[in-house]
């Protein structure tokens, strides 16, 4: 990863974090001092590709006097535990709908404050070019998490691969396949290791960042990418904090900072064009 002098990157917080889950209420439920400025704000993401918020936080730093900590996590479990339990200011790493199924598996109170981009999510394989070529009882992975589970789920619907009872948005399981004519083998894993399962599966639903951490290109790699329409808004991704810290003025500020020219260019950069600038163009 890229180290710049104006921040300071981490790799992971210590495997202490794991045991947060519940416990971040007291830290959210604080009052929050919204006017003091602070020295450093901290932000949680997931994954190695970081140029984005490098930049971002570079730009802060420089216009507001206050230090930003990029700190990586390798997977989608541990970001939202670290924010409630006051170890993070803010994460950036996840859409609408996760932190939805988070709050209410949790009992926790995490809110957005800002939309980022739409990374959609696509069928990937070491093995075939065309999700035509995908034959029976052949195996294919797909995250274990609720929201990201769904809309693989979903994906593999619109791919003509199998039938669903539910819609877009919905919380749905393997349980919820009605049709699946090819018998395929559906394997919900950590969304973390889905790309690493490419030798193992005939094809795997990735997320888009993990996709990129992986070297593909989206847009170009997938052999079938989530459409962009109106069943979008759900997973946009986010600016995340604490609900007692949805007004502090200088994480607004900092959001500021994000939804910019300078950020939407590199976005594309870095992306070749795989993410949507969502704060711009997707309908709420």
């Amino acid at each position: 990863m890229k180290k710049i002098t104006t921040i300071a990157t981490t790799i992971a917080l210590s495997l202490t974090l794991a045991a947060c889950g519940a416990g971040g209420n007291a830290p959210q439920e604080a009052a929050s001092n919204a006017g003091a400025k602070p020295e450093t704000i901290k932000i949680g993401f997931v994954g190695d590709n970081n140029e984005v918020w490098e930049d971002v936080a570079k730009r802060f730093t420089e216009g507001e006097g206050i230090n930003v900590e990029l700190i990586s996590f390798t997977d989608y479990n541990q970001p939202n535990d670290a924010l409630a339990a006051g170890d993070l200011d803010l994460n950036s790493f996840q859409h609408k709908k996760f932190l939805e199924n988070y709050n209410k598996e949790q009992g926790a109170d995490l809110v957005s404050i800002g939309d980022t981009v739409l990374a959609p999510i696509g069928l990937y394989s070491n093995k075939i070019k065309d999700v035509s070529e995908i034959k029976e009882n052949d195996k294919i992975a797909i995250p274990d998490d609720v929201s990201n589970g769904s809309r693989s789920l979903i994906l593999l619907q619109t791919a003509g691969l199998i039938k669903v009872d539910g819609q877009p948005g919905d919380d749905l399981t393997v349980d919820n396949i009605t049709e699946n004519p090819l018998n395929l083998e559906i394997i919900p894993m950590d969304a973390s290791q889905t790309a690493r399962s490419l030798d193992d599966v005939a094809v795997s639903a990735i997320n888009n960042g993990m996709a990129t951490d992986a070297g593909f290109i989206p847009t170009e790699d997938a052999i079938f990418l989530e459409p962009v329409d109106e069943n979008s808004a759900p997973y946009v991704n986010i600016i995340v904090s604490r609900n007692a810290d949805k007004d502090n003025e200088w994480y607004k500020k900092l959001v500021e900072y994000y939804q910019t020219e300078e950020t939407k260019a590199l976005i594309d950069k870095t992306s070749k064009g795989s993410q949507i600038i969502a704060w711009e163009e997707i309908q709420q």
